[in-house]
């Protein structure tokens, strides 16, 4: 960390005063060289390994030119209460972070930050732009939304940072971006981050940015150029897959062990992951693609508070899970390349500290193991064949003797998942991750639930479906249009001899799950 503050650098005092309060005094590598050029008005392309701190080393600088709701000036700009920084990021837990840190600086300044993501409902969102806000910090997806529904006006942006350029790209988020910086004025100041630089990533740089200065700050003083984090002891054992989770569950009482994010490449393996551990009892929960919104934010919020001690994640939460004190990654599946496999680790060994990186190599990843190993220069080309029982496992991990699969009953301290409440975020889209009691995965009461075919699905609890959606019963169990409409069940047709027949719905049919047909008629 350097010597110099943050004061020395002539950021104003009140933000300073913030990242005081924060326990933060002096700016790490990173945030020391892009301060001075950042704080000129230039463009900067950052080059950094994760864990870097580069978040403060673009967000002050954001902070810093922007005029606050507590400055005199504020009241008298045509602009107040319109955005004058934006930060996109590529997943929604690397703009909880980013915007996290935005507001711990900007907390003395009075700076609002509003954090914008697919998965929650538009309505709070919408409502804290039409109150102001002077930083918004989003994903490609919902920010573009905003703005075609006119409630996001990026016209008065001053500083334009694009984090984590690599993961857009690789998400697809690139076309995105594109129309994001359309919408910003020219003239503002554009700050990308990125660990690695593709080729599109660098033409989109060309392209968008005036004169940029390139930092880098990939290796420290002393060290060799390598993108691997010097500070992590790496493992790789070939192990079997029907003692993985064996294995990692006398990894798991290694001395030392403090809180472990657990890496997967499928939803479904995360899951059971979870599930198994949970089973041998230790404090484990599970964040992937499948879990709503709020699910996942209880599962983060559980492993920030230490309610859990274990996360087991999917990549797509690889980036932007900054928790402190992680001290173990594991990758139970295999990386697919060197980049992944850099961005897993970095999980651990965060800013200034240690941390300790286990991969499991099947036999079937071998080759792919060996391209990584090559790529960054690991020195594991043959990854040693591994079982639960191996002396040489316990002996490097430091795993206390005569340890077994299961956690015993006196260490487990910790209170679970379910002591963290989930939070109601009206989310769009996604289930909100708990299993409905009665039912399996997405099939909610009755039948096909939310996750299915949605208000005019099957069997939906309080009402039939129909197939044309919305034509049956509402939830609440009104009656709609179909009750009044000739031929429906409820009207009457005149039979032959001329007097009055009740006619049979066609709509109606069998309930699943154990609703008797009144759930159907009323």
């Amino acid at each position: 960390m350097s010597t110099q503050s943050f004061a020395d650098f002539g950021v104003h005092q009140d933000i300073v005063d913030s990242l005081a309060d924060a326990g933060i005094h002096s700016p790490f590598p990173i945030q020391a060289m892009t301060l001075p050029v950042a704080l000129g008005g230039h463009d900067i392309i950052g080059q950094a390994k994760t864990g870097t701190g580069k978040t403060l080393g673009f967000g002050v600088p954001m902070l810093d030119r922007i005029v606050s709701p507590n400055d005199p000036e504020f009241a008298s700009i045509s602009y107040a209460g319109r955005p004058q920084a934006l930060a996109v990021a590529p997943t929604r837990e690397l703009a909880i972070q980013v915007a996290g840190d935005l507001e711990k600086a900007g907390r003395r300044r009075g700076i609002r930050v509003l954090t914008v993501y697919g998965g929650r409902a538009y309505e709070p969102q919408i409502e804290a732009l039409k109150r102001g806000v002077e930083v918004v910090v989003g994903t490609p997806g919902r920010l573009i939304d905003l703005a075609k529904q006119g409630h996001l006006n990026l016209s008065s942006v001053k500083t334009l940072v694009l984090d984590e350029a690599d993961e857009m790209l690789d998400l697809g988020f690139l076309p995105d971006v594109e129309k994001i910086l359309a919408l910003t004025p020219a003239s503002r100041q554009t700050m990308l981050f990125s660990a690695t630089m593709p080729g599109p990533v660098v033409a989109l740089a060309r392209r968008y940015m005036r004169q940029p200065t390139h930092i880098r700050a990939m290796a420290e003083e002393g060290e060799s150029d390598s993108a691997t984090v010097k500070a992590i002891t790496q493992f790789a054992y070939r192990a079997h897959a029907m003692d993985k989770v064996e294995m990692l569950a006398r990894i798991l009482q290694a001395e030392g062990r403090g809180l472990t994010i657990i890496f997967s490449r499928t939803k479904r393996t995360a899951a059971k992951v979870a599930d198994d551990l949970v089973e041998r009892g230790f404090a484990a929960a599970a964040i992937h693609g499948d879990l709503g919104q709020g699910a996942r934010e209880q599962a983060l919020r559980a492993f920030r508070s230490g309610k859990v001690d274990i996360l087991v994640a999917t990549d797509v939460a690889a980036r932007g899970i900054d928790v402190e004190n992680v001290t173990h990654v594991i990758n139970f599946q295999c990386p697919e390349d060197d980049k992944t496999y850099l961005h897993r680790i970095g999980r651990t060994g965060r800013a200034g500290n240690t941390g300790t990186a286990i991969t499991f190599v099947d036999w079937d990843d071998l080759p792919r193991w060996g391209l990584i190993n090559k790529a960054l220069d690991l020195g594991i080309p043959d990854p040693q064949e591994t079982y639960s029982s191996s002396p040489h496992l316990y002996e490097d991990l430091n795993i206390p003797a005569g340890t077994k699969g299961r956690l015993p009953k006196s260490a487990q301290t910790r209170a679970g998942l379910d002591a963290e409440v989930i939070e109601d975020l009206g989310e769009t889209g996604k289930s909100s991750g708990r299993r409905p009691a009665g039912g399996q995965g997405g099939r909610g009461q009755g039948g096909r639930g939310e996750g299915g075919r949605g208000e005019g699905g099957r069997g939906r609890a309080g009402g039939s479906g129909d197939r044309s959606g919305g034509r049956g019963r509402s939830r609440d169990g009104e009656r709609t249009r179909r009750d009044n409409a000739p031929g429906s069940e409820g009207s009457s047709a005149p039979a032959a001899d001329g007097t009055q027949r009740r006619s049979r719905s066609r709509s109606r049919r069998r309930t699943r799950g154990g609703n008797t047909p009144q759930a159907a008629d009323g």
